[in-house]
């Protein structure tokens, strides 16, 4: 029987039973607490964590359920910590390669700087889609009408050899920047070559906030694009694998990561991270934007991933590369608190939201540049499906409803 000594009730865990009874570390408990996968409550003098046996119990049997026939991929790699595309280190890659280099080697294995770019029919269309939208439309909103629009106003996208799906790729990621709406007109040629600099990460600059760009804030959003391309079989990455095993079209295969990004705990969590540190920053103490919350019960957002126990690569990264100021003096207080309270770490929405506060773009830009650069991803993936035997996601529900006599 699982009985607390201390507690006298068998159907309550502390935070070392949980971490035991799960196999991991106390921080990584506090991490799924963080990203409310678990809920705990206080125990009677409010200094430690206690855990319902059910709840550890059935998120235990959700972690070795599995519906999806074993994915082989050459994509990419998690381990010790660290991020691997193609076998390369993709914290180094962000700070050394363009977004679109690292695409190419995402789809072909080779990095190779090939600016994106559609063709006048595709960007037109994709323009005019994007702007008929209301005021109030979120920038994922824009991209989702952008990408069904393109498919439409593309004629051979149902070609799904490996050149042409890279081929759609470009052109879906060029509309994708040059679609949504600019909040000031750049001086110079938005895709103008300057020493390998991503053009994209320019392009989407000028979406998003009206300050000038300088060359290490062109950098800074091209780092958050590379370190964003892929993440191994990521919910929405899965929605894809799944919608290219049916054949679906690259533009399809998009739309389906788009919809599975779309939940608060994917894409959007950048977003939710954002009003935290936006609140934090209005606060003679930063930490009481954390406490309101905790009082509250809500989980932090931002904290915690469980694939990396000891602190995301990505977040690590993207933080470093900001500048020194009062975002990033708040979100450095942020993060030592939680680390010497909970032994958790910041994530990459954690650093997005960072990045987007502090060069005063809407709350809801991370999500659009998560969207963007996972693009690449999803087709990358979508190529290996390609390769695979069709149709091979069929998982079968457990039936508990009303039997037949």
């Amino acid at each position: 029987m699982d009985r607390n000594p201390q507690l006298g009730n068998p159907r309550l865990l502390t935070t070392g039973e949980v971490a035991s009874r799960l196999g991991v570390k106390p921080a990584t408990v506090y991490a799924y607490v963080s990203r409310g996968l678990l809920t705990s409550r206080r125990n009677a003098d409010g200094k430690a964590s206690l855990f319902a046996k059910p709840d550890v119990d059935a998120f235990l049997a959700s972690r070795k359920r599995t519906t999806t026939p074993g994915i082989q991929t050459g994509i990419t790699l998690i381990k010790d910590g660290a991020l691997y595309f193609r076998g390369r280190d993709a914290s180094l890659l962000a700070r050394t390669e363009s977004f679109e280099s690292v695409a190419s080697l995402l789809w072909t294995g080779e990095p190779e700087h090939i600016l994106f770019g559609a063709p006048a029919e595709i960007l037109d269309v994709a323009k005019s889609v994007a702007l008929a939208l209301p005021r109030a439309a979120r920038a994922t909103d824009r991209l989702r009408v952008i990408v069904a629009a393109a498919a439409a106003a593309d004629p051979l996208r149902f070609d799904t050899a490996p050149a042409a799906v890279v081929a759609a790729g470009r052109a879906m990621l060029g509309a994708m920047g040059a679609g949504l709406p600019t909040v000031i007109i750049p001086i110079e040629q938005e895709v103008e070559e300057r020493n390998g600099e991503s053009a994209l990460a320019r392009t989407l600059w000028y979406r998003f906030t009206s300050r000038p760009p300088r060359s290490r804030d062109i950098n800074t959003m091209n780092a958050a694009l590379v370190l964003l391309a892929d993440h191994d079989i990521a919910a929405s990455t899965l929605a894809a694998r799944v919608a290219a095993s049916t054949r679906a079209h690259p533009y399809a295969v998009v739309s389906a990561g788009l919809a599975a990004l779309d939940g608060p705990l994917h894409g959007a969590a950048s977003g939710l991270v954002h009003t935290v540190l936006a609140e934090a920053m209005d606060r003679t103490d930063p930490v009481d934007a954390i406490a309101d919350r905790l009082r509250e019960g809500s989980p932090i957002p931002g904290f915690g991933h469980w694939l990396y126990p000891d602190g995301d690569p990505r977040a690590a990264t993207l933080l470093d590369m900001l500048d020194d100021g009062p975002v990033r003096e708040c979100a450095v207080h942020l993060i030592d608190a939680m680390a010497d309270r909970s032994g958790t770490h910041p994530t990459i929405d954690f650093a997005l939201a960072a990045l987007t506060l502090q060069n005063k773009m809407p709350p809801d830009t991370g999500e659009a540049i998560f969207a963007v650069a996972r693009t690449a991803g999803w087709l990358a993936h979508a190529m290996e499906e390609y390769a695979d035997r069709p149709l091979r996601f069929r998982p079968s529900g457990l039936y508990a409803g009303v039997h037949p006599l």
